[in-house]
């Protein structure tokens, strides 16, 4: 029969583990996240599937599970899995896509490393996603296809089956014309999203910067753009932008940006914070800070996330500040991306190393300044955390969007805390009642800090209370609102209706 809509992304939506010998496939722990973000999509449409890779030793196999049917709270949906080897996996993500990819679309070109990408294994699997996609589609279903490690499938996609309906999100930033053009891959890259009927993208600016990207190669006359709503404009940050492209017209068709930011899943967070354990939890880590203040750092591992240019600045705080020593503390949480690759591997030893050397520096017997976790907390310890964390500290030094300075406002029932939010995440476009801070400058980061522990109950409150409203507004459900409005059918028919 076909599914109604695709869902075509890298991830498989569970988690798989193997119990008493046998495979069991669980539901996603948190609730945030793309993954458990995207299957919520599936309680919207009567048949559902999701493209997926799972490593195989051996693609041939002919009892690898190729389809498989999932049954959980989201609904039924087909999976997809497309086994790829060992040795593609490490081509197409680990050294494709974040080696050559990842750098250049967080602006760090110093990064980028064009020597050991295999283009045609990048084509191939981008390839094999497209052919599974079309195979799950039914006739002018809506094809959801995410993120930069697929951006071939649109192309292969539209040759394959023209009468879909192709959308294209962005979960990563997306740069201006000047570094983009680095990948010798442009022109291949910019064809395939322009096959697309939408490619939707957090904020205005990277909407503006894709369409930079396509006039620096294309001839695509007038980009029609409107004025940003008031919501999406932040004097603070450094990627506001006033207004934005709506339209890219090719010789084939219109292809519709959308300015859709992801949201966080606000009523599972407020249910979560009301439990009793949850609750108690905070309790206890009160009773464990003993009236020190608590900063709270949460993130992946990353060059791009500014884990070390926070340590810095705490261990200069503390320098500066012999009043705060033994009053206040940082929880660092940092989260390895991926341990097999040497650059992150670099980047968690220095940040260990500088965490090491603020505790040796300013620690006591019973004071010990900075704990640094290198592992993922599971979400309800973490919200208990949020419940308490004096100050949430996300300096990333580039960031598509940012879930977890959302999920630290939605879980602030009590409008107390500060917020210390970069101005080069995307959700600071959003979230202008943070402070807001240019990581690159140690003034500015230094003055934020002392700012946020400083800051009056009355700021605090009005502060919280603004950032609450915009995540409740902007959540998950209304970034499903918003998605399934531009892959509408009576919107497609409209757009690509003969004049």
């Amino acid at each position: 029969m076909g599914s109604d809509l695709v869902i075509v992304y890298h991830r498989q939506p569970y988690e798989e583990v193997v119990e008493n010998g046998k495979t069991v496939f669980r539901e996603n722990k948190s609730p945030n996240g793309i993954v458990p973000t995207l299957k919520s999509f599936f309680g919207k449409v009567e048949n559902a599937a999701w493209v997926a890779w799972k490593e195989a030793e051996d693609v041939t196999d002919p009892g690898f599970e190729r389809v498989i049917q999932i049954e959980d709270s989201f609904g039924s949906y087909t999976v997809s899995r497309l086994p790829l080897t060992a040795a593609d996996v490490q081509s197409f993500y680990h050294v494709t896509s974040k080696e050559a990819f990842w750098p250049i679309l967080h602006g760090f070109k110093e990064k980028y490393n064009y020597d050991p990408v295999d283009w045609g294994t990048f084509r191939k699997v981008n390839q094999a996603f497209a052919e599974a996609a079309a195979a799950e589609a039914a006739k002018n279903a809506a094809v959801w296809v995410h993120d930069y490690n697929l951006w071939l499938v649109p192309g292969y996609l539209r040759q394959m089956r023209p009468d879909l309906r192709i959308s294209f999100f962005h979960h990563t930033p997306f740069p201006a014309a000047d570094i983009f053009n680095v990948l010798p891959w442009r022109g291949e890259i910019v064809d395939s999203l322009l096959a697309c009927d939408v490619v939707g993208f957090h904020i205005p600016r990277y909407a503006s910067n894709f369409v930079s990207v396509v006039r620096s190669q294309r001839d695509v006359g007038e980009v029609p753009r409107v004025l940003v709503t008031e919501d999406f404009v932040s004097e603070g940050s450094a990627l506001s932008d006033r207004t934005q492209p709506v339209k890219i017209r090719t010789e084939d068709r219109d292809v519709k940006l959308g300015v859709t930011p992801v949201g966080v899943d606000t009523d599972y967070i407020a249910e979560v914070t009301a439990r009793e354990e949850t609750k108690a939890r905070a309790e206890k880590i009160k009773e464990e800070l003993g009236g020190s203040k608590l900063i709270l750092s949460v993130g992946r591992t990353d060059y791009t996330k500014g884990g070390a240019e926070q340590l810095l600045t705490f261990e200069r705080l503390l320098e500066k500040r012999e009043d705060l020593r033994g009053d206040v503390r940082l929880l660092h949480v940092s989260v390895p991306a991926n341990r097999n690759m040497t650059v992150y591997a670099e980047i968690q030893q220095e940040i260990e190393q500088i965490a090491g050397r603020i505790n040796g520096r300013f620690g006591t017997f019973t004071s010990t300044p900075v704990s640094l976790i290198s592992r993922a907390i599971p979400f309800e310890e973490l919200v208990a955390y949020y419940r308490v964390a004096d100050v949430a500290w996300i300096t990333p030094l580039a960031d598509g969007m940012n879930l977890v300075c959302k999920e630290y406002a939605a879980s602030r029932d009590d409008c107390d805390g500060v917020l210390i939010l970069s101005e080069f995440a995307g959700a600071a476009i959003e979230l202008g009642a943070a402070i807001l801070t240019n990581p690159y400058s140690h003034k500015n980061m230094d003055h934020a800090i002392e700012t946020a522990l400083n800051m009056s109950e009355e700021n605090r409150r009005s502060r919280m209370e603004g950032l609450r409203r915009k995540v409740e507004t902007y959540n998950t459900a209304r970034w499903a609102q918003d998605q399934l409005a531009l892959l509408s059918p009576e919107d497609f028919a409209e757009e690509n209706s003969p004049a």
